[in-house]
Order: C-alpha cells, then sequence, then structure tokens
C-alpha cells in the first residue's frame, strides 16, 4: 500500500522522472499540470491510477496485452487514449517503467487557453466549470480521439503536450475511483485538487448492461 503526504511539495526536477515512479506516486503529481492539444490548455484537477497488470483489477492492462491497451505497455510520459461507451475518448499518461503498463487517467480540469475553441466542442453553454469537468469532457475540449494514442506527451513531439504547473499546488485529498466495482472499489487512487469547482462528482460503480461495454472490457475499468 502506497502512502501520500498531504502536502505534496512538488519536488520534480522533471516529469519525465516523475512519470517513471509508480502510478501511485506519479499520478498526484500531475496535479496542477498544464495538458495542450489542438490549441487548448488545461489545468489538470482530477486524476485516477490505474497500476500494471496482475496489480490492479480495475485496469485495462490487468489481463494482459491487447491491441487496444497496447500504449500503455510502452514508456511512460505517452498517452493512452481508449472509447468508452461507444461515443466517448478518454485520455491517460502512461507511469512506470516500460513494459509495466500503468497509466494516469486524466479526470478533469480547468481550461485556461482557448476557451472558444473548448466550447465550440463542447457546447456554446456549458459553463466554464463544465468544461473539462470529467475525463470524456476533458478529451473532447482538447479534440483528442484515438489517432492520439501511444504518442509522445513531453516533449511537444505529440499532439498532446503535458508541462509542469506554472503555479504549484501545495496539497491534494484522494479517495476511491469513479465507478470502479468489484475487489477494486475501495481503492483511494482517485486524486483532486481540493476546493476546485472543475472536479468532477464522485459516483459508485453501477452496474450496466453488457450491451454497452466496448471491446469487450467492463464498463468501470478506466485505465
Amino acid at each position: 500500500m502506497y502512502v501520500w503526504a498531504r502536502s505534496v511539495g512538488w519536488r520534480r526536477p522533471e516529469l519525465a522522472d516523475v512519470l517513471e515512479d509508480h502510478v501511485t506516486v506519479a499520478a498526484p503529481q500531475l496535479l496542477g499540470c498544464e495538458v495542450t492539444a489542438n490549441g487548448v490548455t488545461i489545468r489538470i484537477t482530477e486524476v485516477e491510477a490505474y497500476a500494471g497488470q496482475g496489480e490492479d483489477p480495475g485496469s485495462h492492462s490487468h489481463r494482459g496485452r491487447t491491441p487496444r491497451n497496447a500504449p500503455m505497455f510502452g514508456p511512460p510520459g505517452h498517452t493512452y487514449v481508449y472509447f468508452t461507451y461507444g461515443m466517448h475518448w478518454c485520455l491517460n499518461i502512461t507511469c512506470g517503467p516500460d513494459g509495466w503498463a500503468a497509466g494516469t487517467l486524466l479526470r478533469a480540469g480547468e481550461v485556461i487557453a482557448g476557451h472558444d475553441l473548448a466550447r465550440t466542442r463542447r457546447g456554446e453553454k456549458v459553463t466554464g466549470r463544465d468544461l473539462a469537468r470529467g475525463p470524456a469532457r476533458l478529451a473532447k475540449a482538447l479534440g483528442v480521439t484515438g489517432a492520439d494514442t501511444g504518442t509522445p506527451a513531453l516533449d511537444g513531439s505529440g499532439p498532446v503536450h503535458l508541462r509542469p504547473p506554472a503555479d504549484p499546488p501545495a496539497t491534494f485529498d484522494n479517495g476511491p475511483r469513479t465507478g470502479v466495482g468489484g475487489e477494486a472499489a475501495a481503492t483511494p487512487w482517485r486524486f483532486w485538487l481540493p476546493g476546485e469547482p472543475s472536479v468532477s462528482p464522485y459516483r459508485p460503480h453501477a452496474p450496466r448492461n453488457r450491451s454497452r461495454t466496448t471491446q469487450g472490457h467492463k464498463p468501470e475499468s478506466r485505465a
């Protein structure tokens, strides 16, 4: 079991170094980071950690490598973008050693640049708080799709660019991951910045009709 200090301290010389650590150590340090894609920049306020194969029943990699989850098995600092419920894309950043297949789901954030583009993608009447409040909304605001999966996210050469925070936060909260059921339901690997209105609401796992799953994966699996 991993234990985190509530005062993060943000001791990160380089994001690349941070992302090589265990995903439960790396994930909370992505809070406050900025992610840019297709003209929109979002400050990350909520993430979820999904550990490598065999360690985390809630992870897409738990049963091994598939064509869908193959990017998770690559080096840290790359994207893993998956399709869920037949309608939504979700964006993850790979963590841990090359081949370990762990990732951090970017669950929510605050749009800090490119508001007009984000609103065009999300809807003209969507409030600023809700533009990226949830993983599917975040990916849609950024214009991220499956075409972006497996690309580098740290050096600016890929469609998604992740950068350290301009104003590092000092603390975070954690609790169970949203929508994860079974033996992984209580695992407290969701991390968020307290008091941020863009943090998405927690929802426990609710069983869904199998016909609504995609590519044979359980709907509660997030990364």
